[in-house]
């Protein structure tokens, strides 16, 4: 009877306090998503909202269990009336806007992602776009979907899990909950080590921050007086503003680290703090107000500071994120006042039918709208003609990227056993006898391989190719992040095993070379670049020389000669996208950076790579003198777009290149000739 004495006997009159921490959750991932680097951990405001949901939950749900009132259907009809309209009309908003503003790719993305916010599986969705090739995160328009579907689905399984337990269990909730809770907060602090993205977005790895609230809400009153109560609101929102002020986008989350602000959040719900500063901090009209305001303010914010980054082409200065706040808080509050609140009280509320029949007919047309966008491929066809040529380059992928021939970074593809067999691809001539050459790398290689393709057909010569996403062909080498280096240990050792076994005489390799380099991408690279801003100067490069002079001392141990593949420049935009959007504003199509740019970043790559040729005897092939000429680089030449994205080649930009290679195979060919000789 402990649990039940506790929750049915809870005050439960209007708190404004958890109205005023809802305005503590809601305004540091406001400023946080803006821009404001103070607020560097704001994102802890989600982990807020979680508890509060669990607390919430459980409260209404034991309550009308207790009551022998509980209903299944009367719960998620309100969870309806409290959740849908707004988001539906936030969706539908931004659906305008994507329409307008993002290109067919993105596009894509935004139909698969209005899907995914209306069946509540976002979280999903976006865990699995994480890839390397995926849009940045940053620029999807309803990435922030993600933690409501982690509390819908909380919505559907914990009601019925409390159900049963009341009826079945019903001295042994707080052990259960806390039981669940120990094991999820166990798999969230091994997720956040062995697979972070699952960690961050699936409900497993978090449910125990939504539990925690639960505990709260079947927890004994507090029974402190007015002096503990305050002491233990000021000590639970001090763990949570030092969350916000001290975490930043590297810190390990959620895992050990989300216990601060999720039990700084459980310490201000049980202290129930009526009176003193804490009080009136939590429970003055503003706090309130932004507090009642919150859950509009969370849904609008994104979009807004998404849309306005796509309008400007880049981050937003303090200027235009004050900007973004401001219209977050407009759209907010008509969202509360002319959405939400008729939702909830107007004369349709009441209405089961008119509930769930606009219900239905908002998922339903979120699930049609993803699908067509999907089977039209982000429809083209709002762009002008230009435009849409020009953007046509983003399908024009190297078919050497494909799963038969190409493992990406996450391991999808090629296996190490296949590479060891020599199951792997062809590269010009396809004959009966022994390939001569392989080519070897990361995503640049599986790039430019059109153009060895090309050349290689052209003269009668047989190869093969092998890549990995994010891979260099530098075996026991530390070229980046631990987690990065350790996943290309199989791959490249199954090449290794594959060059002394097949003994080809030349071997290509090719790789994001500045990037290994500096450790380091362009700044801004994509649709934030701007040349104007330095690229990183810090020099990794030792590890990187020692792994080259080691592997090149290898394979000439072996009898296979080196040809070291300088990189393309950087073009820092996604091309096709940029010269699609210049084209439809009328803006130039000259959007490469500077030559001067380019060797700024390239430098230390070439010298690296330079140095290791001459003291090896390895061939090298440049490409910088075809795609760039004395005073700047190109990103589409004699109407072909080169690249297909920031960095990496489209196909017919590789082919372009083509004849870059014909001298080392020229060299190929003849030392083929003279050993049949």
């Amino acid at each position: 009877m402990g649990t039940r004495l506790a929750v049915i006997h809870r005050d439960f009159e209007y708190r404004p306090d958890l109205d005023g921490l809802r305005a503590v959750a809601i305004l540091p991932v406001l400023l946080f998503h803006a821009g404001f680097s103070s607020f560097s951990g704001g994102f802890v405001g989600v982990d807020v909202f979680f508890v509060l949901s669990g607390f919430f939950m459980a409260r209404i749900i034991l309550t009308d269990l207790e009551r022998g009132s509980f209903s299944f259907w009367s719960f998620y009809l309100r969870r309806m009336r409290r959740i849908f309209p707004a988001l539906f009309s936030m969706i539908a908003v931004s659906a305008v806007a994507s329409w307008f503003l993002l290109m067919p790719q993105e596009f894509r993305y935004f139909g698969d992602s209005v899907q995914a916010a209306a069946l509540f599986t976002s979280n999903i969705l976006f865990r699995s776009e994480s890839g390397y090739f995926d849009l940045s995160s940053e620029m999807k328009p309803l990435l922030h979907t993600w933690s409501l579907s982690v509390e819908e689905q909380f919505y559907l399984i914990f009601p019925v899990a409390v159900f049963l337990a009341f009826k079945f269990a019903h001295r042994h909730i707080r052990a259960i909950v806390l039981a669940v809770a120990l094991l999820s907060f166990g798999a969230s602090t091994w997720g956040i080590v062995h697979s972070p993205e699952k960690a961050f977005y699936l409900l497993h790895f978090r449910v125990w921050e939504l539990l925690i609230g639960v505990l709260v809400a079947i927890a004994p009153a507090s029974t402190y007086g007015a002096r503990g109560s305050q002491a233990l609101a000021a000590l639970g929102l001090l763990a949570v503003l030092l969350a916000v002020f001290v975490y930043s986008p590297d810190t390990p989350f959620p895992g050990i680290y989300a216990a601060v602000p999720c039990l700084g959040t459980a310490l201000v719900i049980h202290a129930h703090c009526r009176g003193g500063a804490i009080g009136r901090l939590l429970g003055n009209p503003v706090s309130v107000f932004i507090g009642r305001i919150s859950y509009s303010l969370y849904l609008w914010h994104w979009p807004i500071i998404v849309f306005l980054r796509y309008g400007l082409g880049h981050e937003l200065t303090t200027g235009w994120a004050l900007t973004a706040v401001a219209m977050s808080f407009a759209l907010a509050y008509i969202s509360w006042r002319f959405v939400e609140q008729p939702a909830r009280y107007g004369v349709l509320a009441s209405s089961r039918v008119a509930i769930i029949g606009v219900s239905s007919a908002a998922i339903s047309s979120a699930v049609a709208f993803g699908f067509i966008v999907n089977d039209l491929e982000g429809i083209p066809q709002r762009l002008p003609e230009k435009a849409r040529t020009l953007y046509q380059a983003t399908y024009d992928e190297s078919p050497f990227s494909s799963k038969r021939c190409f493992t990406d970074s996450n391991g999808e593809g090629l296996t190490p056993v296949q590479i060891r067999r020599g199951e792997i691809c062809r590269v010009g001539v396809e004959t009966a006898g022994e390939p001569r050459f392989l080519v070897w790398g990361d995503s640049h290689a599986a790039a430019i391989a059109p153009a060895i393709d090309l050349a290689a057909r052209q003269m009668g010569i047989s190869g093969m190719f092998v890549g990995r996403g994010s891979c260099p062909p530098l075996p026991n080498t530390d070229f980046g992040p631990p987690g990065a280096v350790k996943r290309c240990i199989d791959h490249n050792s199954a090449v290794m095993s594959l060059i002394e076994k097949r003994k080809f005489a030349f071997v290509f390799m090719v790789g994001y070379w500045p990037k290994y380099v500096h450790r380091d991408e362009l700044p801004g690279q994509g649709i934030f670049f701007d040349p104007r801003v330095v690229p990183s100067r810090t020099d990794w490069s030792t590890p990187v020389r020692k792994g080259l002079d080691a592997t090149l001392t290898k394979l000439a141990r072996q009898g296979s000669k080196a040809v070291l593949v300088m990189d393309v420049p950087e073009m820092g935009y996604d091309v096709p996208e940029a010269l699609a959007r210049a084209a439809a504003s009328g803006r130039s199509l000259d959007i490469a950076p500077s030559v001067e740019y380019t060797n700024k970043r390239q430098a230390l790559a070439r010298r690296v790579l330079a140095d290791a040729a001459r003291s090896s005897g390895a061939l090298v092939v440049d490409p910088m003198s075809a795609i760039c000429d004395a005073s700047k680089c190109h990103a589409m030449r004699e109407g072909t777009v080169l690249y297909k994205d920031g960095d990496h080649l489209s196909a017919k930009g590789a082919e372009s290149l083509s004849a870059l290679f014909r001298p080392v195979l020229s060299i190929m060919r003849e030392s083929v000739q003279a050993a049949s000789r």
